[in-house]
């Protein structure tokens, strides 16, 4: 019995420990800390937008409706983006897709803030979407084919866990900025700063390598071999992901990845409206608040990928989902002056709604073969997020009938992820080869 508990206990340190860093070896590690710093400065440019959507309203006199399709936009716009980043991380390799997803996201951001009116904002926010959507697409294919296999759940949270710095980084510039300028140059200046993330592209160009299972299938692919042509190798990427074998996982992947984007994006997109318009908050009280909801949410994307690594894909998904639904409609229903609820359920929140997406890099890679693995993580998450994209608008159109309180309507899209998940496989632990 006491050798059986300290083999248990054993087992649980080795868990969760920094094991999966040291697993990634030399190449692994540049790669790893590229995807990390693009997807924080991927989550600084994208949060920015939610925390100025207020002066953006004030300054072009916006209808909520109005004010809710430009996340929309960057949303739907991002599924392009994502799918051409797989098409071409599979074509060009992942590195030179991670940067020119960068160069994009990082440009579509400072043209932003020199929009002259909504419809050119409307513009530039596409033009963000693009390198929105490509960025994940790249840099957690890029992660998830250096890691080990059985450590590749918890190294792909690391990764996720990058979105809540990021996203602390906009709330501080948010706070300052806004505290210091009127409201109608304020939002300008704060996208004037998604410009500085562009310096991350010299790191990644100079230290990144191409992971050796990508390099492998596309000398296969290129050579034209008898075992490529056989496993469909030389086929589209994307046309492989909707043949007989692939399409049943595609859509249920897509259904998993829109309920869960659609949950996360109809509370964060609105919340900070949420805490000024209906919580009487001001930018200072808002970043407060605010902060709780980002320390919950680094802590949940950390948890959640050490846990899928040690209870499975499919398990883990469901308890972040089913957990996050119970707690975005608490959140939405807690009673006028009763805001210190809002930071005892704001930990929680973030750490569950949040946390959900760090299976996703892990789990729509081990759902692909290698012929098709970018176009098909690409694609899966990237329409999720397209389809969840259309969450925000509908409830900037709710909200003016029964007010932000219209937030609570991302429960549906959890409830879809669970309907996903009886129909996917668990996938824990796979590994990857050049050609399947």
């Amino acid at each position: 019995m006491v050798a059986g508990n300290q083999t248990q206990n054993a087992s649980l340190k080795d868990t969760f420990s920094f094991e999966w860093y040291r697993s990634l070896g030399e190449k692994g590690r540049p790669a790893f800390w590229a995807s990390f710093g693009g997807w924080a400065f991927d989550g600084f440019d994208y949060q920015i937008l939610s925390l100025a959507l207020s002066g953006i309203a004030a300054t072009f006199a916006l209808s909520g409706g109005q004010t809710g399709l430009i996340a929309t936009v960057s949303l739907v716009v991002s599924a392009l983006g994502g799918v051409l980043a797989g098409l071409l991380a599979d074509r060009i390799g992942r590195v030179r897709t991670l940067v020119l997803a960068i160069a994009f996201y990082c440009g579509g951001t400072f043209l932003s803030g020199l929009s002259p009116n909504y419809e050119a904002l409307l513009f530039f926010r596409a033009l963000q979407g693009l390198g929105f959507g490509g960025e994940w697409a790249a840099g957690a294919l890029l992660v998830s084919e250096m890691a080990d296999p059985a450590q590749r759940g918890r190294v792909l949270g690391w990764v996720q866990s990058a979105w809540a710095p990021g996203w602390a980084g906009a709330v501080v510039a948010f706070t300052v900025v806004f505290s210091l300028l009127p409201q109608d140059v304020a939002w300008r200046v704060l996208f004037w700063i998604g410009i500085v993330p562009a310096l991350f592209i010299l790191y990644v160009l100079r230290k990144v390598d191409e992971p050796e299972v990508y390099l492998k299938t596309r000398r296969a692919r290129e050579a034209r071999s008898r075992e490529a042509v056989e496993s469909g190798a030389t086929r589209s990427p994307l046309v492989q992901i909707f043949r007989r074998d692939l399409i049943g996982r595609t859509a249920a992947a897509s259904l998993l990845a829109i309920g869960a984007q659609g949950g996360y994006y109809s509370i964060f997109t609105w919340l900070p409206s949420y805490l000024e318009k209906a919580r009487g908050l001001n930018a200072v009280g808002t970043g407060s608040y605010l902060a709780t909801v980002i320390i919950g949410s680094f802590l949940g994307y950390v948890i959640s990928g050490y846990l899928h690594d040690l209870i499975g894909r499919r398990k883990t998904f469901a308890l972040y989902a089913v957990l996050s639904a119970v707690l975005l409609v608490g959140y939405t229903r807690i009673p006028e002056g009763a805001n210190g609820l809002l930071v005892v359920l704001g930990l929680p929140l973030g750490f569950f709604a949040s946390g959900i997406y760090s299976g996703f890099g892990s789990y729509l890679a081990e759902l692909f073969p290698s012929r098709a693995r970018g176009a098909g993580q690409g694609f899966v998450y990237n329409f999720g997020r397209a389809v969840g994209g259309f969450f925000p608008l509908v409830i900037g159109i709710l909200a003016a009938k029964v007010g932000l309180a219209a937030i609570a309507l991302g429960a549906v899209g959890y409830a879809a992820c669970v309907i996903a998940l009886l129909l996917l496989p668990e996938t824990r632990g796979k590994r990857f080869v050049p050609i399947n």
